[in-house]
């Protein structure tokens, strides 16, 4: 700052007096000089620090929410369930049953089994597609899901030759047989079937859990038969089999009420 102080402009760096007659001229244009450097260096800084100011202002702010609605729905779902913790705005705008019902028909697209639970009236479409995600990644099959599906049955190739003679998926001469599992214990399968029609058979569903609740082993046993081991497709659907026999889900998607258990997510 320029201060006179006793008969001397005073500036930091420089100093001069008003009695000085030969230099005060190139002195006072030095200053000057400065100065107005200094004020064209703050004016830039400020110019600087507003546009800063307004790349860092909310977007939702300057595009409004149909926009962003837009943007969101154009997003894949986890980038678009990341922008729920961004400011309370943004939750509003992308948390709406608008946004995620589409991306609730494009998750079950292809789908198998559109799980039960994802039915249930008075669901927000964002927590439903949240429980559809976690059912699909659940590999432990219980007796609701057997119950709840149609089975295609086919034997393998290690089985005999005999039945394998006996079933239309080898011979090429039409759809797999199919089995009905029953909530009271039974398995059933239909009358024209050469192999199990007209005969009935009885189902366990063994699950061994560790400390933590964590499934340690499971299986499905007909009878006596050899044991089933349980596996989950990318489609949502179920497969069971052994050495020798092999059963799969038939896909049901047109079931309003959809399939499998209520299951409580936490």
């Amino acid at each position: 700052m320029l201060k006179l102080e006793k008969g001397t402009w005073h500036l930091p760096g420089l100093a001069f007096s008003g009695e000085e007659e030969d230099d005060t001229n190139g002195d006072v244009e030095e200053v000057v000089d400065v100065t107005e450097n200094t004020v064209k260096k703050k004016k830039k800084e400020v110019h600087q620090m507003g546009l800063w100011h307004l790349q860092l202002k909310d977007p939702l702010l300057v595009l409004g929410s149909d926009i962003m609605h837009a943007i969101l729905s154009s997003l894949d779902a986890r980038s678009a369930a990341q922008s729920l913790n961004v400011s309370r705005g943004w939750h509003g705008v992308a948390c709406t049953d608008r946004l995620w019902s589409p991306k609730c028909e494009e998750l079950w697209q292809g789908k198998v089994h559109i799980p039960r639970l994802s039915r249930t009236r008075g669901l927000s479409k964002l927590h439903v597609y949240s429980l559809s995600v976690m059912d699909g990644r659940r590999t432990r099959i219980t007796r609701d899901d057997l119950c709840d599906h149609a089975w295609y049955f086919h034997f393998r190739k290690p089985a005999p030759i005999y039945w394998r003679d006996l079933d239309p998926y080898w011979k090429g001469t039409g759809q797999p047989m199919r089995c009905y599992f029953h909530p009271d214990g039974s398995q059933t399968a239909d009358l024209d079937d050469k192999v199990w029609g007209g005969h009935e058979a009885c189902y366990t569903v063994v699950t061994g859990l560790e400390a933590n609740g964590n499934v340690r082993e499971q299986y499905v046993r007909i009878n006596r038969w050899s044991t089933l081991s349980i596996s989950r497709k990318p489609d949502w659907s179920w497969e069971m089999s052994n050495g020798i026999s092999c059963y799969s889900s038939v896909p049901d998607p047109e079931k309003e009420d959809g399939t499998g258990p209520f299951f409580e997510f936490c």
